[in-house]
This record gives structure tokens, sequence and C-alpha cells, in this order.
């Protein structure tokens, strides 16, 4: 059986303070520098991973064969929003999170990935239309697809907003990672309020005289049919 054996002048050091009722393994460790309470630093945070909103298109069915009687029945069959509605985004947003105790007895969210689900609403004419009608309706339900996608990109800004705020979010003496999900949920409010506010405010200035939307209204409305 192989064994280290101490140099000369360890083992008669050694020798000595056995003599003298000295651990020289408690002398030795009393030597050696004090450990630092960091000397387990937490883990780098993982790359984000990428992701992009999922988007889906409904429609609900309208009738009428003039650019009035389309209206009328906007109104008779629009989606409820609030209020009757022309077109309607909505959305679907759930999270995959992992919370991580670390050794200094912190916690840190060190994985926020969104899954988004975006839905656009819009009415759907009948087939057969007369050609000035038709091209009419294609002109106006093309234009308020673009004012919902944009209602949509609101809605991604707010993730990925939500996204950066939370990755890395750290509370100290959280073993139990409470305190980091109070101080997240805490947040969350502010995101949403803020998106509603530019989505409102969008709504004002698209829908008030001279906007967009009102436009494209009064183009399929008071336009000729043929």
């Amino acid at each position: 059986m192989s064994r280290l054996n101490l140099p000369t002048k360890y083992a008669s050091a050694v020798a000595v303070m056995l003599a003298i009722g000295i651990n020289p393994n408690a002398a030795i460790a009393q030597s050696l520098p004090a450990q630092s309470s960091s000397a387990f630093p937490a883990a780098p945070l993982p790359p984000a991973e990428p992701w992009q909103p999922m988007e889906q298109v409904k429609t609900y069915a309208i009738r009428g064969a003039t650019g009035i009687d389309l209206y009328r029945s906007i109104g008779e069959r629009g989606p409820a929003a609030g209020v009757q509605a022309i077109a309607h985004t909505s959305f679907k947003l759930t999270w995959t999170r992992d919370y991580r105790p670390q050794p200094n007895g912190s916690c840190v969210l060190a994985v926020a990935k969104p899954k988004l689900i975006i839905t656009y609403t819009l009415p759907e004419a009948p087939p057969g239309l007369p050609l000035m009608v038709a091209q009419k309706w294609q002109r106006f339900v093309s234009g308020v697809e673009t004012h919902e996608r944009v209602h949509g990109d609101q809605i991604v800004d707010m993730v990925r907003g939500i996204e950066g705020f939370s990755r890395g979010l750290t509370a100290g003496d959280d073993p139990k990672c409470q305190k980091v999900r109070q101080k997240l949920q805490a947040r969350l409010k502010e995101f949403s309020d803020e998106r509603v506010r530019q989505s409102r405010q969008f709504d004002e200035v698209e829908l008030t005289e001279g906007g967009a939307v009102h436009q494209l209204i009064l183009s399929l409305v008071n336009s000729p049919d043929r």
C-alpha cells in the first residue's frame, strides 16, 4: 500500500505541534485565507430563447350588396369589445418561468419565455358583390386590418417589455422565491395599463373625424356602388 509521507522538515513541525497539544489540521486551516461567502457565485443566466408571436385571423359573416348595407350589417353582427366594433384584436399570453434560489439566499428569475397568440377578428362580406362594391369593400377591410395589426404590434411591444424586465429579476433574502414573484407581479399591471393607454389613444386618432378608419367608413358608405 502506497503512503504519502510529509517531507522531513514538515514532519518535525507536526511532531512539535502534537507535543504541545495543537491540532495540526486546525493550525493549517487557520493559516489559509478566509473564504468569501460568494465563493460559489450565481450561475450565469441562460441565453434568452428567441420567440415570435403566433397570429391568426378570424372572421364573422355580414350581409348586404351595397356599401351602406354592409356597414349596417357590421353594426348588427360586429364583435362585442366593450362596445359594438368593426373589428377586434385579442390575445392569449402564457409564460414559462424558472425561478432559481441562489447560494447566498437570494432568488433570480432566470428564464421568462412568453407564448403569445394574437387573434384578429374581421368582417367578411358575402361572395358575389357587384364589382365596384367589391373593390370598395376590399379597400375598407384591408385598411381595418392594418389598423388592427397596429394593436397587435402594441401587444408584442408590451410582452417584450415584460420579458426584458423579468429576465434576471432578483430579490435578496428570498430562499423560497416569493419576494421576486411579488416584485414581478407588482410591475405587470404597469405594463398592461400602458398598453391599454396606447391602444385607446391610437383608436381616438383613427376613429375621430378625419382619422384613417373614419375615412374608410365614409368611403365605403358614401362612394358610388356602381
